[in-house]
C-alpha cells in the first residue's frame, strides 16, 4: 500500500507544468506529474524518474513546498495519504509528452480551480 504521493511543481513565469489525457469520452484532463511512494522509496530519485519517462524533461528536484492529503483509495473506501509537493527546476521547459499523455499545458496557479484535473492530481482542487 502506498504511503504517500509526491508531485512535482514545474513553475515558470506564475504557472505550473500539466500533462494532459484524454477520457473514453473526449474529455481533457490534466496531471501533475507525481509518483507513488511506497515503504523505504527515495521521492526525489521517484519524481526525477517521472518527469524524465512522462515529459521528457531532466528535472532537479528541490524542497517541499507544501503538502496535501490525497486519496489512493476509492471514492467508497477512502485511504488518506499525504500528498507532497516539491519544487522543481529544469533547464528545458518543453515537454515531450509519452503515452499515455497526449500533451502539456501550462496552468497559471490562480486559476487551477478551472481546470478538471485527473483522479492523481484531485489534491489540486481549491477547498
Amino acid at each position: 500500500m502506498p504511503i504517500a504521493l509526491a508531485c512535482g511543481f514545474l513553475e515558470d513565469g506564475g504557472r505550473i507544468l500539466t500533462l494532459t489525457r484524454r477520457s473514453a469520452s473526449g474529455g481533457e484532463y490534466f496531471e501533475v506529474p507525481c509518483a507513488l511512494l511506497y515503504s523505504g522509496d527515495d521521492p526525489v530519485a521517484a519524481l526525477v524518474d517521472v518527469f524524465r519517462k512522462s515529459a521528457c524533461i531532466d528535472a532537479e528536484v528541490h524542497e517541499v513546498l507544501f503538502q496535501r492529503q490525497h486519496n489512493c483509495g476509492s471514492r467508497k473506501r477512502k485511504k488518506w495519504i499525504s500528498a507532497l509537493v516539491f519544487k522543481v527546476t529544469a533547464k528545458e521547459r518543453v515537454a515531450k509528452p509519452a503515452v499515455p499523455y497526449v500533451g502539456f499545458k501550462w496552468i497559471p496557479l490562480k486559476d487551477v480551480g478551472k481546470y478538471r484535473f485527473s483522479r492523481d492530481s484531485e489534491w489540486m482542487r481549491p477547498k
